[in-house]
């Protein structure tokens, strides 16, 4: 056979693999109205969390005294830790972390807390962003509305999540952010 004429073939099976490709992203994309429904359930269930006291008093005293192992962190520092480095076990480790994995469910893939400039306070796990400042997930709750993203592949979590935001909230004023990934496979 001619090499020339296993173009086309080549070509349509190409073709034929970015259109599947396209359609499952499309499919990932959005939501049943099932599922919308309970992603609204949920984020109503978890928006106490923002007020919780355990919760507040983490925040309020993360953003009165930012730990100073953080100071210098950027971006690009934080993607290049191991989820073993120290900075990342504190915050999956801290007394706030271990408290919210109490209140885990199977749903949740993934949860992190944010003081009020954006960076971690705690988490399940390391988090693709060591800040999300200027992000609609910590900045409509830093204004006091929650969030509702599209459902996509979470880096960290290796799922199919939508995540949903909401403020932490200190006498009714926002000081952080609490991000809840929801697993799509369990809605």
């Amino acid at each position: 056979m001619n090499p020339s004429a296993r173009v086309p073939s080549v070509l349509a099976f190409l073709l034929l693999l970015a259109f599947a490709a396209t359609s499952l992203l499309a499919q990932a994309t959005a939501l049943t109205p099932d599922q919308k429904a309970k992603v609204d359930a949920y984020l109503k269930e978890f928006m106490v969390l923002g007020s919780d006291p355990t919760v507040v008093k983490a925040v309020r005293d993360y953003n009165s005294a930012p730990p100073t192992e953080y100071a210098s962190m950027t971006q690009d520092k934080w993607a290049s830790l191991s989820v073993l480095s120290p900075e990342i076990k504190s915050l999956a480790k801290n007394s706030l972390a271990e408290y919210l994995k109490g209140k885990r469910q199977a749903v949740i893939a993934e949860l992190f807390v944010s003081a009020a400039n954006g960076n971690k306070v705690a988490f399940f796990a390391k988090t693709s962003s060591w800040s999300h400042k200027g992000k609609p997930k910590h900045d409509l709750p830093m204004s006091g509305k929650t969030w509702i993203d599209v459902p996509a592949l979470d880096e960290s979590s290796g799922k199919v999540t939508v995540q949903v935001s909401f403020p932490v909230l200190d006498g009714g004023k926002p000081i952080g952010s609490i991000v809840i990934g929801l697993d799509v496979s369990k809605l």
